[in-house]
């Protein structure tokens, strides 16, 4: 398939392991706006520390590039010691574990580092599923316009048309959902720049520890936001609120009369093969091989650990609910920016980013980042990362599909400055992958 050009872009009750620290002090900070897991850092969650014996890098099939053009086959048990190492530093910076897979011109290679489960020695499986948190909104988005290129809705369509029973503001419109330009609270608690909080559903410490087995309704979650104020006027700032991408869900389940969960099988994980990717909707459990996930938090002045590998993730659902694997999202990845999904006026305007939405990963288009590598790497690149308790994704990809890297990263039991130590490690892989050709 010949590439469409980039266009311009502007200038479950169960018993778990729970183990307790006592130390004092640990600073565990995130970031401003999003709750963990939800594409952004995150705030004051523990991540991990042990760092274990590391998987070889493995080489995978070849595999052709968006453009049709073959992508060479590596070769058997090829060397990469440039990736090896940068995955072996994360882990070291405090991480359980990581996987890592990347395609470039030098083929594809996977490898892994750290341990699948605490107090084990069995390394992270290079094709195991994990939780992909906000990187979910990257398949949300695409089904909507999915839904736009056959004319079942408008991008410009007020919301409240084909949501009435919800009383929203007549001005939100379907864009200003996938773009985070409603100025609807975020259900799972709004933070502002100067430091306010304004609580939601607990999503971390030990109330979500406790209800993290809990089943909500996305209309429950929708109709808590809309009992707070609204951030701005509809379409008059930027702001990441996942109750955009739980209404997104709702909204497909409207216009195609069939669920969310059904309408993603038959629209994007069965025509992609995606076998490995899971809606769960309320089910706690990761099938398939998988790390286990940990979750850090502070109890009555002691600090304990638990293991949240099993978790309902109601409480996001079509905003960062998805089980995945690297392999999966590489593919969905490259098929999307290689316009297999959309029309190219949809990708274009999906790739098209508001102005006021800059940050770590880039400024918003529609369901995805757009991040400026600089001309000494790889230039645009666009990406959507995800995180939720015990678990974070990494999903980035150059316009022409090309060159791809996609990770999990599993958190353990060490307290780390987690503010200062994911964006260094996440710059450093980036570097490596995106800048090292």
């Amino acid at each position: 398939m010949r590439i469409r050009p980039l266009p311009a872009l502007p200038a479950l009750p169960e018993n778990t392991e729970s183990t307790e620290n006592t130390e004092s002090g640990a600073r565990v900070a995130g970031a401003r706006r999003r709750p963990s897991g939800l594409g952004e850092i995150l705030r004051r969650v523990a991540v991990p520390a042990l760092a274990a014996a590391l998987l070889a890098g493995t080489a995978a099939p070849g595999v052709a590039a968006a453009d049709g053009t073959a992508v060479p086959e590596a070769a058997p048990g090829q060397d990469r010691p440039e990736l090896q190492k940068v995955v072996q530093e994360i882990v070291d910076a405090g991480y359980a574990g990581m996987q890592l897979r990347v395609r470039d011109r030098r083929g594809e290679w996977t490898g892994s580092a750290g341990v699948r489960r605490l107090g084990g020695t069995a390394t992270v499986p290079t094709d195991g599923r994990f939780r992909i948190g906000s990187a979910t909104k990257t398949f949300t988005a695409t089904l909507v316009l999915q839904l736009v290129a056959e004319g079942r809705v408008g991008l410009d369509d007020p919301v409240a048309e084909h949501l009435p029973r919800f009383g929203l503001d007549r001005r939100i419109t379907v864009r200003m959902l996938l773009q985070h330009t409603s100025g609807l609270f975020d259900h799972t608690g709004q933070y502002y720049p100067d430091g306010t909080v304004v609580p939601g559903i607990p999503w971390q410490g030990k109330e979500w520890v406790d209800r993290r087995f809990h089943t909500y309704r996305p209309e429950e979650l929708v109709r808590l936001a809309l009992s707070k104020p609204a951030t701005f006027e509809p379409g008059k700032g930027w702001s990441y609120s996942n109750t955009n991408y739980v209404l997104a869900g709702l909204l497909i389940e409207k216009v195609t009369g069939r669920s969310y969960a059904e309408e993603m099988k038959r629209r994007i994980l069965r025509p992609l093969g995606l076998r490995g990717t899971v809606v769960p909707g309320t089910r706690p459990g990761i099938p398939g091989p998988h790390a286990h996930g940990y979750h850090r938090y502070q109890d009555a002045g002691q600090w304990k650990v638990v293991d949240v590998t099993r978790q309902n993730p109601s409480w996001i659902a079509g905003a960062g609910e998805m089980i995945s694997t690297t392999e999966d999202l590489q593919t969905f990845f490259s098929a999307l920016q290689g316009g297999r999904l959309l029309p190219a006026r949809l990708l274009a305007q999906m790739r098209t980013p508001h102005p006021d939405s800059g940050g770590l990963y880039g400024r918003y288009g529609l369901g995805l980042y757009v991040k400026d590598t600089g001309p000494e790497c790889s230039g645009i690149v666009l990406n959507h990362n995800g995180s939720t308790n015990g678990y974070g994704a990494l999903m980035y990809s150059t316009p022409d599909g090309r060159k791809t890297m996609i990770a999990s990263i599993t958190l353990g039991d060490a307290a780390i400055d987690q503010a200062q130590v994911f964006p260094k490690a996440l710059d450093r892989l980036l570097k490596e992958v995106f800048c090292g050709d």
